[in-house]
């Protein structure tokens, strides 16, 4: 029989802990859409201005594109859940708004 080092089982332990904290880190600071937007938003005023240096623009583009993305998905997401739960009630598709209720 052979017995494994209780260095390497605590290592793991440690190495699956650090990965479950990161995962759970992150799905508590996943930002609402709104949030996401907003701060969207205050970046491209920011850049907009023309007084960021270019190590600072460069860092809220990289942001700005994060956020996007972010943004994106949850927009997908919705859709995704408005096509569930229309599939449900029997109706296949998407119909646009009237023009009366359109922004």
């Amino acid at each position: 029989m052979t017995l494994v080092q209780p260095s390497v089982n605590v290592r793991g332990i440690r190495i699956l802990a650090t990965i479950l904290s990161v995962f759970m880190t992150t799905e508590k600071a996943s930002a609402s859409f709104e949030e996401t937007l907003s701060e969207l938003e205050a970046i491209v005023n920011e850049m907009e201005s023309g007084d960021l240096p270019l190590n600072k623009a460069l860092e809220k583009f990289e942001r700005g594109i994060a956020l996007s993305r972010q943004g994106q998905q949850s927009l997908e997401n919705a859709e995704q859940k408005v096509k569930i739960l229309l599939s449900e009630q029997g109706e296949e598709t998407l119909h646009p708004l009237p023009e009366s209720e359109q922004p």
